[in-house]
């Protein structure tokens, strides 16, 4: 019997062996199970009495195979329960061939939904196998629609199937994501310069940071940039929804294309950030691939829980190691920060009147450490837009499906040139890919030197500049207008 066990967004395979012999009556599960899988042989035992079958009087072992994969959960109950039933020869093991089995039992027989359901839906797909899980588990089933997956939701119905005297259902088709309504850039007033630099944001997969007086729209501002980041492909939504499915969060079929948009409290911790535990799980930054992660109040969050996003932002993926386990999971995020100037929130406002010092002013900015702020691209002020600017009955802007309609445009023309969006090149395709003239490249060389930039900035300036020229139309060489404008977007707070 076929079954699939949870390590990370990982689902390695496992066997499901039982052997009846002689002896003393008891059932013993082997395979390094944990409490929940030990504690399936009363659940079993119970649910194949409740359907009426007869649980074997022997002694019946099950072995879960490879024996040095930790196993958990109750995802394991329905193998165990169809193993017995074949191996006393009370159903028929025909069906069963090159078929994986999922679902939890319940006293009566009822199953129930497992979690991290996707990864082992994706891993049995790829094999062209045959799934039989729990309707509980149906809405995520029904993103794979060229999956063979059947639903139950009873051991009965699955033990009738494999008698031949019924067939399991299917889960319904999914649901079109296109009609479900996201925060529009058209209801930002003023703001030009934020706009410009969400819009080169979108188009490079550059990490942003915001900064300004607290109610002048940084918070609107980062909500809508999902919306004008281009449509999530197939495989890409698959994995953001099997992340989510490892955490246990039900997985929406009306937004499963949308980008992920997390916006984690500042109080949150370390792990509720990165993710981790005894048996790991993903933190925010998981939850946030492929998508958005929003650190509002940026100082105000722990300087430790800023300092482990350094290794996920540079390497898209985070490690997480225990003593007895070890899980990997995809973070391959898109940072977007916001901050005060100062603890009250009002430094360089001209329109409010601070009373921080200078020390306690250069205190609350220090909590953000300088090798992250180096791994932000794009550090824009956010400023109060007047009064009569905020309550004109005309919009100022574009709406966010114009604008989205240029950061494709540009974004395709990355992904033709390299394979991968601007912001991820490596030293040698910036080389190629960013090219600069001999004025260019001195010009910029003096200024990188007058404003004390490190090596990781100058690549950061040019993949800057990049996706500028990307946005301008200029596939050719990079221009010095282009650096401009990236070192503009480069100032610190």
């Amino acid at each position: 019997m076929l079954s699939r066990s949870q390590e990370g967004v990982a689902a390695p395979q496992v066997m499901v062996e039982v052997h009846l012999s002689g002896g003393l009556p008891g059932t013993s599960i082997v395979g390094l199970p944990e409490a929940a899988v030990r504690e399936a042989r009363d659940r079993v035992r119970v649910a194949i009495q409740n359907t009426a079958f007869e649980y074997p009087n022997r002694r019946v072992t099950v072995n879960l195979a490879p024996a040095d994969l930790p196993k958990d959960g109750g995802r394991f109950d329905l193998a165990i329960a169809l193993g017995i039933l074949a191996a006393s020869g009370q159903v028929s093991r025909e069906r069963l061939h090159d078929c994986e089995v999922f679902g939890e039992l319940a006293l009566s027989g009822e199953l129930r939904g497992v979690q991290g359901i996707l990864p082992a839906l994706l891993k049995a797909r790829d094999r062209g196998r045959r799934v039989i899980i729990p309707r509980a588990n149906a809405a995520e089933a029904a993103l794979l629609e060229e999956a063979d997956i059947c639903v139950a939701d009873t051991l009965a119905e699955v033990t009738a199937w494999l008698s031949g005297q019924g067939e399991l259902a299917r889960p319904e088709s999914r649901i079109d994501a296109a009609q479900v309504p996201v925060p529009d850039l058209i209801e930002v007033r003023g703001q030009q310069q934020a706009r410009r630099a969400l819009e080169i944001a979108a188009t490079g997969g550059h990490h942003l940071l915001m900064h300004g007086p607290p109610g002048t729209g940084k918070t609107m501002l980062a909500e809508r940039l999902p919306g004008i980041l281009p449509a999530m492909g197939e495989s890409e939504a698959l994995e953001a929804c099997a992340v989510r499915s490892v955490a246990g969060e039900p997985v929406d079929p009306a937004r499963w294309r949308h980008r992920p948009f997390r916006a984690p409290h500042h109080t949150a911790s370390a792990v509720a950030l990165v993710g981790g535990g005894s048996r790991p799980q993903p933190g925010e930054i998981s939850l946030a691939h492929n998508g958005v992660l929003f650190l509002d109040e940026l100082p105000e969050f722990d300087r430790h829980v800023l300092e482990v996003l350094r290794e996920p932002l540079e390497s898209g993926r985070i490690v997480i190691s225990r003593a007895a386990r070890r899980a990997e999971f995809p973070a391959q995020f898109q940072l977007v920060a916001a901050m005060n100037p100062c603890p009250c929130g009002h430094a360089g406002d001209p329109d409010g009147s601070c009373r921080c010092t200078p020390d306690q002013i250069a205190r609350y900015r220090a909590r953000i450490s300088g090798p992250l702020l180096d791994r932000i691209d794009l550090n824009v002020a956010v400023r109060r837009v007047p009064l009569a600017e905020l309550t004109r009955a005309e919009a100022d802007g574009e709406p966010s499906a114009q604008v989205r309609q240029r950061v494709v445009a540009a974004q395709h023309q990355a992904l033709s040139r390299s394979g991968r969006v601007n912001a991820q090149l490596s030293g040698r395709e910036l080389e190629r890919d960013c090219a600069l003239g001999p004025p260019e490249r001195r010009w910029l060389e003096q200024t990188l030197d007058k404003l004390k930039l490190s090596a990781r900035a100058y690549h950061r300036v040019l993949r800057v500049a990049r996706t500028i020229a990307d946005l301008d139309g200029a596939p050719g060489c990079v221009e010095r207008e282009h650096l401009a404008e990236a070192l503009q977007l480069r100032r610190s707070p």
